[in-house]
This record gives C-alpha cells, sequence and structure tokens, in this order.
C-alpha cells in the first residue's frame, strides 16, 4: 500500500518522472495504482482490527494504526511530510517502535507484556528494526536527488549532498552494530543476538564502501537501496535467530 501510494503521489508532483522502478510509470496507470492502494489500505486495516480482536488487546490495534498514519502523513497531501524532509523519522517510527512493538503484542499474551507498551527487549529490536528500515529509504534517495530537488522535495539527501549522504551511511551502519552489543550489556538483549548480528558485519561493510565509493555515480548508486535490504534482511534473521537460541541456554 505505502509503495504504492507513494509513487502516485510522486507521479502527481513530478517527482518520479524519470523513475523506472515506479509502480505508475511500470503501469501506465495512475489512477489504477491510487485506487489498489487504498484497496490494500481498507483491507490492510480489516485485517489488523481482526488481529486485534484476536490478540484481545487494543495496544496491536492503536501501535499498527499509528503505523499507518505515519505513512500517510509521509507522502499523501495535504501533508506530505516527507517533502520537508520529516521521511526519514517517520520511518524509523513506523516500522521501528510501533509497527515491531505491534507484532510482538499480536503473539504474546498480556501477562507476558504487562501494562507498559514496551519492555526493554522489544524496544531495543523495535530500534534495531527500525535503523535498518530508515536505511532503506534514506539510500533509496542518492539517484533521485536532482529530480526530488525539481519539484521541493526536499529530503536529507537534498539538503546536505551525496558526500555527507555517504558519511551519514557510515555512521548509520556503525551505530547499528554498536548497539546490539550495548544493548546486550544492558541485559536488555542477550549475547546471542550480539553473536548471530555479528555474522552480518562483512553485508554492512559492503554497504559503507559501496556507498562511499559510488556516491557521486547516479547509475551506480541506484543499487544502494537493494545492498540495505540485503543488510535488513540478514541483520533481521541474525537477531531472529539470537532471540531464539538464547530460550535454550
Amino acid at each position: 500500500m505505502f509503495y504504492g501510494s507513494n509513487d502516485a503521489y510522486d507521479f502527481e508532483t513530478g517527482a518520479d518522472k524519470d523513475k523506472k522502478e515506479s509502480v505508475v510509470n511500470i503501469s501506465g496507470s495512475h489512477s489504477g495504482v491510487l485506487c489498489a492502494a487504498y484497496i490494500c489500505l481498507a483491507l490492510g486495516s480489516s485485517g489488523l482490527l481482526w488481529a486485534s480482536l484476536q490478540a484481545g488487546d487494543a495496544r496491536v490495534a492503536a501501535l499498527l494504526f499509528g503505523a499507518i498514519i505515519c505513512g500517510y502523513v509521509y507522502q499523501c497531501p495535504p501533508c506530505r511530510l516527507s517533502y520537508h524532509g520529516l521521511g526519514e523519522p517517520l520511518c524509523f517510527a513506523a516500522f521501528g517502535p510501533l509497527a515491531t512493538s505491534a507484532f510482538y503484542f499480536s503473539q504474546a499474551s498480556k501477562s507476558q507484556t504487562g501494562i507498559l507498551p514496551f519492555s526493554s527487549t522489544v524496544l531495543s529490536v523495535s530500534i534495531l528494526v527500525g535503523v535498518t528500515t530508515t536505511l532503506i529509504l534514506f539510500c533509496s534517495h542518492f539517484h533521485q536527488i536532482d529530480g526530488d530537488w525539481e519539484v521541493g522535495k526536499m529530503s536529507p539527501l537534498v539538503r546536505i549532498g551525496t558526500k555527507r549522504g555517504s558519511e551519514v551511511v557510515r555512521c548509520g551502519v556503525i551505530a547499528l552494530y554498536s548497539l546490539v552489543p550495548t544493548f546486550a550489556a544492558l541485559k536488555t538483549l542477550p549475547l546471542t543476538c550480539a553473536f548471530f548480528t555479528l555474522l552480518t558485519l562483512p553485508i554492512g561493510k559492503l554497504l559503507i564502501n559501496f556507498v562511499q565509493e559510488n556516491h557521486n555515480d547516479k547509475v551506480k548508486i541506484f543499487m544502494a537501496k537493494y545492498y540495505c535490504v540485503r543488510l535488513h534482511a540478514s541483520f533481521g534473521v541474525a537477531l531472529a535467530l539470537g532471540l531464539f537460541a538464547a530460550r535454550f541456554i
């Protein structure tokens, strides 16, 4: 839903006129993509309400609807907060603390979660997921800077440029791999998480090197977001394996 509606609304402003992977440009139908996005929103919202009722926990629906609101104000008129450089914070909040915590609550009983909306472990995991997801969004703008600037979409990369942007990516990856042992030391994550996520460090280094070497190449830098997807997927699997393994130690 988010991807389709984002492409549809960016098509309206002209931000995606040269974006080959845009769903609108691929399908050739702006109204069709927007209609499909809102159908998905309706179906997804119904599913979320059902999941909340099944879990018997209103927090599930509240958190997930909060994530949806973040997605809506990110891209849809009249808000379009992504045009003011607020896309990354909204992405972090939506896919990190809000959605991750909601999915946890949907699987756990109230006796396991307590009264407060976040436990230290869930919050730690959600922060890590938020960082990897936000890196994907941030890197997806490297090859779109010229088009974004023309239509007034002031993404962080439009504001700071690709050179500083490559440093942001480096700092983001370093922060990601620094947070895990920090959380382990604070005992909000088990040591097994630090061990398994450390195995994905070569992928993080590959991302840093690729962005720093190609940030000025508008053709090659297109692949940066896919390097981020690899990091997001592998890091997430490693984190899950760490949490699973901790149950047997």
